[in-house]
């Protein structure tokens, strides 16, 4: 017999609870543990209501759904470091099998739903996928700043690569790209960065 629509919203939303088990190379700001995925969705959801006043061409309730949806793929695909060069090589595939797997668990228009918002934030072209694809930066940053750079201590990070990864970053408003910029350079300036 086929399970009904709200069987399988709730087979869906136990499943998802599982985020709360992948845990990000960010550690909590006062250094005791790393972050999870969970944590890092609130967080960055409460920033976009925080700083939706600095995008206000992103739809707040869309851009909110993109934030708590992108990285619920990692459940399957696992959490792969924005540095780590290697593992980032198959991770569209993984991801993508893993959205399928996720969302497949969705009735159709949900899971079609929720597959387009995770396909737009990985396009990164919508407003409310430039917004989030920000926050998704700015948010890491200042807890790895809060925290004395500990993960890129830990990692050898260089300038370049962060310079690199928020490139995007930069293009948004003024306000974050000083802000980000300022923490940069304090890295550098304390040999946290080479």
């Amino acid at each position: 017999m086929d399970k009904s629509v709200f069987d399988k919203q709730m087979d869906f939303l136990l499943e998802v609870d599982k985020v709360k088990e992948i845990y990000r190379q960010t550690y909590i700001s006062d250094v005791s543990r790393f972050e999870n995925d969970a944590e890092h969705s609130w967080h960055s959801c409460v920033m976009a209501v925080v700083l939706s006043g600095y995008f206000p061409d992103a739809d707040l309730l869309k851009t909110l759904k993109m934030m708590l949806f992108h990285d619920i793929v990692e459940i399957y695909a696992g959490d792969t470091y924005c540095y780590d060069v290697e593992g980032n090589k198959d991770k569209e595939k993984r991801e993508k099998e893993s959205a399928e797997k996720i969302y497949g668990l969705l009735p159709e228009g949900q899971k079609k739903e929720f597959m387009d918002i995770w396909m737009e934030f990985e396009n990164g072209d919508s407003p409310e996928a430039k917004f989030c694809r920000i926050l998704d930066r700015v948010q890491p940053t200042m807890l790895n700043k809060a925290s004395g750079f500990a993960s890129w201590k830990e990692h050898g990070i260089k300038k370049e690569q962060v310079l690199e990864r928020n490139r995007t970053t930069f293009e948004g408003p003024e306000e974050i790209k000083t802000y980000m910029e300022n923490i940069i350079e304090n890295a550098v300036e304390n040999g946290f960065l080479k």
